[in-house]
């Protein structure tokens, strides 16, 4: 619980929030991630979630700014089936999370950020399907509710949205591109998910809600610093920040489950 929390770890909360605002606006992507996975090692895993919400909410909306309206409007009409079907998974994600056993969910996000790890890795060469190869049928709207429904049901109960980001990059849009039809996808998702939390009653208290509104700056600022960095940066240097950060947090939150960290 936020509330009896000690000083050095909401500040050690705040370092993590901006580090993973920084690696979004870096890579694109990550900060759902990074955020809850670091955070869940140190607070509830169930509320980690829930505190992330807001925060993602204001990343993804400085975010999708980048893109121009009619490229939103594009999107928005190309992207339509998947956002919906997306919508209506993470609402029944959201409905279960309460009731997923603290340890078995920490050993869960821990799998799960370290199975993305495994999979965006370029050194050993994966099955096609493994790595996130798509199918013509999947990118059709028919395939897009499928891939939305599931990935919404993951992403509602967990945070984590990496299996809608290797489906978008199966759509070989330019980086630009790519980052704010993330941005607008989860936008949308986590729009949603703030009404729905409250509804559930998924925040702790008003303290835990009104942390995460304020979480929300140092989430902006690094967005703003990794935008900055993303001009001067490679993409095999974003791509190490990023899985770097990602294989510490895995392998933390699955030893912490598992008791043995």
């Amino acid at each position: 619980m936020i509330a009896a929390i000690e000083g050095t770890t909401v500040g050690l909360m705040t370092l993590v929030i901006l580090i993973a605002g920084t690696t979004n606006g870096l890579a694109g992507f990550g900060f759902a991630l990074v955020g809850t996975m670091a955070l869940a090692t140190v607070i509830d895993p169930a509320t980690a979630v829930v505190f992330m919400i807001i925060p993602i909410l204001a990343v993804n909306l400085s975010l999708v700014r980048d893109l121009s309206r009619e490229e939103l409007r594009t999107c928005s009409r190309r992207f339509g089936p998947l956002i919906g079907a997306a919508l209506v998974g993470t609402v029944v994600g959201m409905a279960v999370l309460s009731s997923i056993p603290t340890g078995p969910l920490r050993v869960g996000l821990g799998v799960l950020t370290l199975g993305f790890v495994a999979t965006a890795q370029r050194r050993i060469p994966l099955p096609e399907w493994s790595a996130g190869g798509i199918g013509t049928f999947a990118q059709t709207r028919v395939g897009m509710l499928g891939v939305g429904g599931i990935s919404g049901l993951l992403f509602g109960g967990t945070n984590v949205g990496v299996q809608l980001i290797a489906y978008l990059r199966s759509f070989d849009l330019s980086h630009g591109l790519f980052v704010g039809v993330v941005a607008l996808v989860f936008l949308g998702l986590n729009g949603i998910r703030v009404g729905v939390a409250g509804l559930f009653g998924l925040y702790p208290s008003g303290i835990v809600l009104f942390a995460s509104v304020v979480a929300a700056i140092p989430a902006v600022i690094g967005v703003a610093v990794g935008k900055r960095l993303r001009i001067t940066a490679s993409e095999r240097s974003r791509r190490l920040v990023v899985l770097g950060l990602l294989t510490v947090v895995g392998i933390r939150l699955v030893g912490g489950g598992a008791g043995i960290l």
